[in-house]
């Protein structure tokens, strides 16, 4: 049945996509371009909406059952209308992030989606209490917003979604979760779909619709598979999201350094960057999925390593991620530490010779 489901998603998406594009100009839910945008021509962004219809499709076909159903269901409709006003009139960052909060808040309230406690290496645990629910809503809310900020370039949103949703979907099996299984499935189902006209050249963006909503399920079922766990496992979707979440970071570095606000938007985020580095914008996207693809192998290979394996599999992940940022200039130019570290230690090796 799951299979049956799989396909009629994915055919679905690709059927519903054409439709919501004539939609998308009917309403306006148009995208000009603009100084920090890379396409040159309007393009309908209201893509996401194809994806939820298809996802929407496949939940009613299989309806996997458990308490997070309906929670899920609610919180998606709130996200999913506040991208639609969005794509068609431009709402402030305030609002969207009012209806992220609410969206967050039904499922980690209402469904119980949040993760109370740690189980840590050596035994014992670290209790969350109180924090439990905001620590939650943090994460639902900040990956939500990271997967709309590498919402840059023609299929990398829809692409980069669908490696985390495989990778969760392929830990999910691993651990025996079918619930899980079965939602990523029909979302990544319903993303393929549409990614068919969103590669590059797109014909259609999924627009906030598209990115608010996969952020907001992916960083909820993050959670579904991996909560309550040990320290290591706890570690295993914030590999998953590497990219999201790097880019994200180093945003947030990069405005802090340059003295902007957090929320000023800029054109230094990784794909910006790749872009002046002299990669085409095919390049630029595949390299990118592949950086996603190797996030997605490291929390594999991650999740069956021993604490200290770990550790040190960790440390070597934070330097490659630091080292890349400051190679390509993703907080900027003169951004540099580890790099002025690492020939300070070279040149003092080269004369204690």
């Amino acid at each position: 049945m799951i299979y049956i489901t799989l396909i009629l998603c994915f055919i679905s998406s690709i059927l519903l996509t054409p439709l919501v594009k004539k939609l998308a100009f009917k309403i306006g839910a148009t995208d000009r371009p603009n100084h920090r945008k890379v396409h040159q021509k309007i393009m309908p962004r209201l893509g996401g909406l194809a994806i939820y219809l298809s996802f929407i499709i496949g939940m009613l076909v299989i309806r996997p059952g458990g308490q997070f159903a309906t929670p899920i269901i609610i919180g998606s409709i709130i996200i999913v209308v506040t991208g639609i006003l969005d794509d068609i009139m431009e709402l402030s960052a305030k609002v969207k992030f009012i209806a992220q909060i609410a969206a967050a808040g039904i499922v980690v309230i209402g469904g119980g989606v949040h993760v109370q406690f740690i189980n840590l290496p050596f035994g014992g645990q670290v209790e969350f209490g109180y924090l439990s629910i905001p620590l939650t809503i943090i994460w639902i809310v900040g990956i939500t917003n990271a997967i709309n900020l590498i919402d840059g370039l023609d299929g990398l949103a829809a692409g980069v979604s669908s490696i985390a949703l495989i990778t969760i979907s392929g830990m999910a099996i691993i651990m025996g979760d079918g619930y899980v299984t079965a939602v990523a499935s029909i979302v990544l189902a319903s993303t393929l779909g549409f990614l068919i006209y969103n590669f590059h050249p797109a014909k259609i963006f999924m627009g906030d619709t598209g990115a608010l909503f996969l952020g907001y399920m992916i960083s909820v079922l993050s959670l579904l598979g991996f909560k309550n766990v040990t320290l290591i496992s706890f570690i295993v979707p914030i590999i998953i999201l590497g990219v999201p979440i790097s880019d994200t970071f180093f945003a947030i570095i990069r405005r802090i350094v340059n003295k902007k606000p957090l929320s000023a938007p800029d054109k230094s985020h990784l794909h910006h960057c790749l872009l002046r580095a002299g990669f085409t914008h095919r390049q630029t996207v595949l390299m990118i999925y592949a950086m996603a693809a190797f996030f997605g192998l490291a929390a594999i290979i991650f999740s069956q390593a021993k604490l200290l394996g770990g550790f040190f599999f960790i440390v070597i992940l934070l330097i490659m991620i630091e080292l890349f940022a400051e190679m390509i200039g993703l907080v900027g130019k003169n951004y540099r530490p580890l790099i002025k570290m690492m020939r300070v230690l070279l040149v003092t090796s080269v004369r204690n010779r």
